[in-house]
């Protein structure tokens, strides 16, 4: 299995910062891509799921690198383990659970931009974190229409 620490992207920030309780990293920023695409990791700890939301904008693919996640795409439903992929085109709801006590998951935006949402609402991670900061899931929520991501639902339950 790749391990994205081993690659060098210019301009990728390689820093973790808190999103939604989890670990995030921006590890292909569309600025090198010419916005053609984006690629960011997740760390996430067991039962984590961001809401049921659709993107405007662009596709997404996950690709599990470490852990189970079952993901959600419009009336569908796939359980997922390291290695393998799944695709949620723009216009269509989807969300994940993370079903292991750990996980790790690139996902992949084309085109490029929504990295700068994820960057804006996230927090840093620094040495003396124990636990994911708090955050305020309504002002994350209110930010998201500038970005052409809209909520659609709750975040999926077990």
């Amino acid at each position: 299995m790749t391990d994205f620490t081993d690659l060098t992207v210019p301009g990728a920030t390689g820093e973790p910062f808190w999103f939604l309780g989890g670990q995030t990293r921006v590890r292909v920023p569309g600025a090198v891509t010419g916005r053609a695409m984006s690629v960011l990791e997740f760390s996430e700890t067991q039962g984590q799921a961001p809401p049921l939301h659709i993107h405007d904008g662009e596709d997404e693919v996950w690709i599990v690198l470490d852990g189970e996640i079952s993901f959600f795409v419009g009336d569908e439903r796939h359980d997922l383990g390291a290695g393998e992929i799944a695709y949620g085109p723009r216009g269509v709801p989807h969300s994940y659970l993370v079903r292991s006590a750990r996980s790790r998951l690139a996902a992949v935006f084309a085109p490029a931009g929504i990295e700068e949402w994820f960057r804006r609402n996230g927090s840093p991670v620094t040495d003396l974190d124990g636990a994911p900061a708090l955050f305020d899931l309504d002002a994350i929520v209110a930010s998201a229409g500038e970005f052409g991501l809209r909520v659609a639902g709750p975040p999926p339950g077990a």
